[in-house]
């Protein structure tokens, strides 16, 4: 089982429909499940890529390198497919990760925060693509969590000043996408930089999206984002005077030397091709499906995004609107959400993350109702806990009370990990194999 406690979470048939549809979505969009999908190696020497051929006996030497919350379970696939073909191989997980059994050297590095071994992945990286050339063939597997685990910044940076810079973004509750264009422009190894060191060596790259968007990112997709808007973010969050000196004059003087279309002409010179292995559309696809066995089943949005503490206001209303009125979809159905929400840290708080606390705004909405939720990070944790997300209904908020939580205190804390760890409504998973931004199961019977 993927859920490690489901059965301790099956508390009504409701919940297990719920938890079922979880279950068989992330058992699907297993990491190492989808290569050996799309992935194949024939006569010896022809690789196939979904419905791309590439004859390996046009390469010299085969480099391989794969990293993110996850990037282990597509390792091993190209280890199995490839084996001895492949001439050297680098692979960057996160700390904590139990990834699989490689051949390959696996660095486990930091996460959201980089740190040293962030520093020596991203070092190690660069060295491996500076020794391809002309005649060789380069396969670069990412997944969400590249950024952080390979952070290698410019020499002129101060490591110390960019985790300052990655924690001032990650607390000040935008989006990833907005989290993104900053950066990659702090780090040699961001979207579409690997690129500028292939020495003409053609580039795969395999690529698990976990944007709103759906759209492909990292460093072997060109950025069309600019030091202007580096500055835009980082002045609409009133980060500007907060970052590190180092930082906020790297951004200026930059801006100054901009010149994109030689970089764009300079980016155009190498020999690349992208294949999105999955996105965070998929996930829902394919979660809709199976939710279609039980009750008529809807995607509410692919595209989640906002204040957690918000969002789950809003679909708690949503589904009040199904019990009362019957619309926008009658019940029974099931709602399916995807994406990825926010929490903006004050001076206050306790432990928890997106999800538990999209789900702990979720249940004061319905309280009393027989609406059900679960809302998980595909990664299987949750912001810094090892929790994945939680489930809720109708009878939480009680439930609290019974057990002396004031439900609102904990929530305008931050603090949701209590509440479901006293409860016994957290989902843990510990590893998924996969790393889909967030998945978001709504069920009203």
């Amino acid at each position: 089982m993927v859920i490690k406690n489901f059965d301790k979470l099956n508390l009504s048939l409701e919940r297990r429909i719920v938890l079922e549809i979880i279950e068989k979505t992330l058992d699907d969009v297993n990491y190492y499940n989808l290569v050996k999908k799309y992935v194949h190696l024939l006569n010896d020497s022809v690789l196939q890529i979904k419905d791309k051929l590439f004859n390996l006996k046009d390469f010299e030497k085969i480099y391989f390198i794969a990293g993110g919350k996850s990037s282990s379970f597509m390792a091993k696939a190209f280890e199995e497919i490839l084996g001895e073909k492949i001439s050297e191989a680098i692979v960057v997980e996160k700390r904590g990760y139990h990834s699989v059994e490689l051949k390959f050297p696996i660095i486990y590095a930091g996460h959201p925060l980089p740190d040293n071994e962030s520093f020596n992945a991203g070092k190690n990286i660069l060295s491996l693509v500076k020794k391809a050339c002309e005649k060789d063939l380069i396969i670069v597997c990412v997944s969400g969590g590249w950024t952080a685990l390979t952070t290698f910044p410019p020499p002129t940076l101060p490591f110390e000043d960019v985790i300052e810079t990655y924690k001032l973004l990650l607390f000040s509750g935008m989006p990833l996408n907005q989290m993104n264009v900053v950066r990659n422009h702090i780090s040699m190894l961001g979207k579409g930089k690997l690129l500028k060191h292939v020495n003409g060596a053609t580039v795969l790259g395999l690529i698990a999206v976990d944007e709103v968007g759906g759209e492909p990112w990292g460093p072997t997709v060109k950025d069309n984002t600019t030091f202007k808007d580096v500055l835009q973010v980082l002045e609409n969050y009133n980060l500007l005077d907060k970052v590190p000196e180092s930082i906020r004059d790297y951004v200026l003087e930059n801006l100054l030397i901009e010149n994109s279309s030689s970089r764009e002409c300079e980016l155009n010179q190498a020999r690349v091709q992208n294949f999105v292995l999955v996105n965070n559309i998929d996930l829902c696809n394919i979660a809709l499906n199976y939710a279609k066995d039980y009750a008529p089943s809807y995607v509410l949005t692919t595209s989640l995004e906002g204040e957690a503490k918000d969002v789950g206001t809003v679909i708690s209303s949503i589904a009040k609107e199904i019990i009362l009125y019957h619309r926008p979809f009658s019940p029974p159905c099931i709602l399916i959400a995807g994406g990825e929400t926010t929490v903006s840290i004050d001076n206050e708080f306790g432990e928890g993350g997106r999800n538990q606390e999209l789900a702990l705004s979720t249940a004061l909405g319905i309280a009393g109702t027989n609406a059900i939720l679960a809302a998980i990070a595909t990664d299987g944790t949750d912001g810094p806990t090892e929790i994945a997300g939680a489930i809720v209904d109708g009878s939480t908020l009680s439930r609290c009370k019974e057990h002396g939580i004031d439900l609102f205190k904990e929530l305008k804390r931050h603090n949701s990990s209590y509440v479901w760890k006293v409860l016994g409504d957290a989902i843990y998973t510990g590893e998924t194999g996969t790393n889909l931004m967030d998945l978001i199961i709504i069920y009203v019977p």
